[in-house]
């Protein structure tokens, strides 16, 4: 899991809005570091075969970013993985936040990550 803060440099669209493409970004860190843990290895990201942008992510908003190997092949992890808004800027405030009492969830994904075999170290 990882957790960090939009910033104004994430945000892509009109009203602070943030791309996308940055959920799949932390996904992919995400990944990364499942690989390491498992293989001893980066790995290296193969496909995403679903991915569901849900809700809008706003500059000064904190995602949290998690995900999980549900299947391991020979070479293959499949993944899955969740983004959620866990913290919210108060409109029309320049510095007041709100913890959301429920995370909201604005993407969710799965995919195939591969560590080739000569990579791995562990679970051999």
């Amino acid at each position: 899991m990882i957790r960090l803060r939009m910033s104004s440099h994430d945000a892509h669209y009109g009203g602070n809005l943030v791309d996308g493409a940055r959920m799949l970004q932390l996904f992919g860190d995400v990944a990364t570091e499942l690989l390491i843990r498992h293989d001893g290895d980066e790995g290296l990201f193969r496909a995403y075969d679903k991915v569901e942008f849900l809700a809008p992510v706003f500059a000064g908003d904190y995602i949290e970013a998690v995900g999980e190997i549900v299947e391991v092949g020979n070479t293959s992890r499949k993944m899955v993985f969740e983004a959620r808004k866990v913290i919210a800027p108060v409109p029309g405030s320049d510095s007041a936040c709100d913890v959301l009492p429920e995370p909201i969830v604005v993407c969710r994904a799965s995919g195939t990550c591969v560590t080739p075999k000569d990579k791995q170290r562990y679970n051999k």
